[in-house]
């Protein structure tokens, strides 16, 4: 079922703005063409009346018959010319009998039904108008008058009618115009609509496409001139944002004070341990090293978690691949390893600097240990504000099994191998501080492949 209240609103607005108008052109058309119907069947009543008083005037009563006047109409003299006229008495049994009638009715008669006698017989004197089949069972529009003539005993009824279909014909095509006028003008109507509307919101557009730049962090702030309608909304925006910033660097004072506050003892404990060599040295140097590495875990995952949240922070990728491919190829150059890296120079990681230099550096770093001698690293856009982060290396990689144990914290696959079993599980988290994710797998070098999917910065 459709929800009207997630529908955007120009095609709220325009939607509504189209039922209306097309339910006001709709009526109006019917009201125009009903209009123009009835004027025409009025003027046409008008000449039937004409004709039901001639009769009327006309007629005369000699030696107790009725007679019809002489009429110089020339259409009713014609058979089945489509104007015709007759005169009927009505004897005492309500019976309608015809006594005189223009030549145009051939050998056809014009009969009252009883519901039109009746409103004859309630208005006498008075024209009534009705419609009625003629001959050739043409529709036909007729005018009547029911009269007593001085000399005849029985009411006359004088009928004249003649055939609609010309007044019928010009309502179709009148009708036909204006619905053709009126959809033009309706279509014109939507259309000056959607212009209106699309006009009348270009500054709530403005205003999201400057939120949507603060957001990629190309502005820190709000600062277009809106209507007064938006103003307070862009004035609670900009406070918004900088009440989120102000609660960022709130915590990053905490947090680096905790650190402080907390690395000092540990690193107090571990130089005394070592200085007082025995088991109960040996125990309290390896729990406080623990306790450092859980505190960097919990301090580096605090701090990841509050940059992802915030806005306007954009890190070129380019310069830092090429600064970590010098300095790990002068790492490990008793290997002799070269590292091949390639990325866009407008490509830039929606994050801090020294985020992105740990991701991908332990990543490389990782890469370094294993590698024979040959390390490629790509970084390019995957999708919409994502980027993807590829190393792969010439090692002995990992088998499928072994490689969602890789990134589990302090799991060393080789005990032999130098490290502590961090680095991965450091990606791993920040990572997904990030809205990330990290992909083990095979690389076409040969060794292990790890993939990193990040936020991108647009452009």
């Amino acid at each position: 079922m459709l929800d009207l209240r997630r529908r955007s609103l120009v095609r709220r607005l325009v939607l509504i703005a189209g039922i209306w108008t097309l339910l006001v052109v709709l009526i109006a058309g019917v009201f125009l063409t009903a209009q123009f119907r009835s004027a025409a069947i009025r003027r046409f009543d008008q000449s039937l009346a004409v004709l039901t008083d001639d009769l009327y005037a006309g007629s005369t009563v000699e030696d107790g018959q009725l007679r019809a006047p002489v009429l110089t109409d020339i259409r009713a003299t014609r058979a089945y010319s489509g104007r015709y006229w007759v005169i009927l008495d009505k004897s005492p049994e309500g019976a309608m009998r015809p006594v005189e009638r223009s030549r145009s009715l051939f050998d056809s008669d014009l009969m009252l039904s009883s519901k039109q006698i009746d409103r004859l017989d309630a208005a006498p004197g008075q024209t009534q108008y009705f419609n009625m089949r003629g001959p050739q069972d043409k529709p036909l529009r007729a005018a009547a008058i029911l009269a007593r003539l001085p000399g005849y005993a029985d009411p006359v009824v004088f009928l004249a009618a003649e055939d609609r279909t010309p007044i019928d014909a010009d309502a179709d095509r009148f009708a036909g115009v204006t619905a053709i006028a009126l959809t033009i003008l309706a279509g014109g109507l939507v259309l000056a609509t959607v212009v209106q509307v699309r006009f009348g919101l270009t500054p709530l557009f403005r205003l999201r496409r400057e939120v949507a730049a603060v957001r990629r962090g190309k502005a820190e702030r709000v600062d277009g001139v809106y209507p007064e309608e938006l103003e307070p909304l862009a004035v609670e925006l900009n406070a918004l944002l900088a009440h989120n910033q102000e609660v960022v660097e709130r915590q990053r004072t905490h947090v680096g004070n905790l650190a402080h506050a907390l690395k000092t003892p540990l690193s107090v404990m571990l130089t005394e341990a070592s200085q007082q060599p025995g088991q109960l040295a040996e125990v309290v140097e390896r729990q406080a090293q623990t306790m450092r590495e859980q505190v960097d875990h919990h301090l580096r995952r605090a701090r990841a978690a509050a940059r992802s949240q915030t806005s306007g922070e954009r890190t070129p990728v380019e310069p830092i691949l090429d600064e970590l491919a010098v300095t790990l190829e002068r790492i490990f150059q008793d290997k002799g390893v070269e590292i091949d890296w390639r990325c866009p120079e407008d490509l830039c990681f929606q994050g801090e600097k020294q985020d992105f230099m740990e991701l991908a550096g332990n990543v490389m770093e990782n890469a370094g240990k294993w590698c024979k001698g040959r390390i490629r690293a790509e970084a390019a856009p995957s999708g919409e504000a994502r980027m993807l982060l590829t190393v792969d290396d010439d090692g002995p990689g990992l088998p499928p099994e072994e490689r969602a144990q890789a990134l589990k914290r302090g799991q060393r696959l080789d005990e032999n191998a130098p490290g502590s079993g961090l680095g991965l599980s450091i990606v791993d988290e920040l990572t997904r501080a990030y809205g990330g994710s990290v992909l083990l797998g095979e690389s076409p070098m040969g060794g292990l492949r790890v993939s990193l999917d990040l936020p991108r910065a647009e452009t």
